[in-house]
């Protein structure tokens, strides 16, 4: 998540640089024919362009929409995740008659949130964040702390040795450990160490940590459908690689001075690219917010609010001296 005042033209430029190349060459193109070879007949006429342009932004903007209220939905979901946390470090700390079982409790917790943010983090074939511009973007200004250690690694600031190496064979690890979690608090209540109105409470609050997992899981999983995405991309790129043909007229009616009226034409290209580049950028900003769990620029900045939870919750355990959570990048915070 971008938490700067905002990102920068030039940033921007070289984020769409390989679409501008394209949008260059074929406008480029376009009125060479024109203006060059004498391919008058290669005009479109304007209204022509102008209905292709408008369906193309009604598109788009049905696209961003959408894409927008996944991440806000994300959003959504982490506070959830985050509140619920809270809650359970209060019920581990202070409902079971043991006092040791809190650490426990607590330590499980956190790495269901590790396992739980790694698996969000694990790529999607129709995620962006790998592609071209985005990886060159994210090697420049930022890193993604699950592409730098391993799941098991991570673990084992929360668990022994020997439950990781029994919680890696799962398919599903964060499930896993709210099945271990059940256990204990189980083993609670059979020892007559968590009365039966707590221990229903601390169930109840399990259900709504699976809740948030699998609420999370369908934002993961599910993409923005296919079919919308790649008739919003056809349309997209018809309006730019044709917008050059219903310009370069337009331009050409113009009436200058002396020799200027022979470089009239060519005014098409910087102006049809420009045009073209507004709908391509925004298709492309539809495209980075699609996914908010990718490790791209535009996530939800779920590895910090971990760290937020983690500082929190060991702060009702009273352990002293915990650091605070790292910030920003170059303004991006994950």
């Amino acid at each position: 998540m971008h938490v700067g005042t905002s990102y920068g033209l030039l940033e921007a430029a070289r984020w769409t640089g390989r679409k501008m190349a394209v949008l260059g060459v074929s406008a480029s193109l376009v009125v060479g024919l024109y203006q060059g070879c004498g391919w008058a007949w290669l005009a479109l006429p304007w209204p022509v362009i102008a209905m292709l342009g408008t369906a193309a932004s009604f598109i788009v903007g049905f696209k961003n929409a959408q894409t927008y209220q996944r991440t806000v939905e994300a959003q959504q979901i982490w506070s959830a995740i985050t509140a619920s946390s809270r809650y359970w470090g209060l019920l581990s700390r202070d409902f079971p008659d043991d006092a040791s079982a809190a650490t426990g409790l607590i330590e499980r917790h956190l790495a269901w949130l590790t396992a739980l943010r790694y698996q969000l983090r694990t790529p999607r074939v129709w995620e962006v964040a790998a592609r071209a511009p985005d990886a060159a973007y994210r090697e420049r200004r930022f890193a993604v702390a699950e592409h730098g250690v391993k799941l098991d690694q991570a673990l084992l600031g929360y668990l022994a040795p020997d439950t990781v190496a029994r919680l890696m064979k799962h398919h599903n690890i964060p499930l896993a450990l709210i099945g271990e979690q059940s256990l204990a608090i189980r083993a609670l209540f059979a020892g007559q160490k968590n009365p039966v109105l707590h221990h229903t409470e601390m169930q109840k609050t399990l259900k709504d940590l699976a809740d948030g997992q699998a609420r999370a899981e369908r934002l993961k999983n599910f993409p923005y459908p296919r079919q919308y995405a790649l008739v919003n991309t056809m349309f997209v790129w018809a309006f730019a690689l044709l917008l050059p043909l219903g310009v370069v007229r337009e331009f050409a009616q113009l009436k200058a001075p002396g020799a200027m009226q022979a470089l009239l034409p060519w005014l098409a290209i910087p102006f049809s690219v420009l045009v073209a580049w507004m709908y391509l950028i925004l298709d492309q900003v539809g495209e980075s917010t699609e996914n908010p769990f990718e490790g791209g620029a535009n996530d939800v900045p779920i590895t910090h609010q971990c760290a937020c939870i983690e500082r929190d919750l060991r702060a009702l355990l009273g352990e002293p001296g915990l650091p605070a959570p790292p910030g920003p990048v170059n303004h991006i915070l994950l």
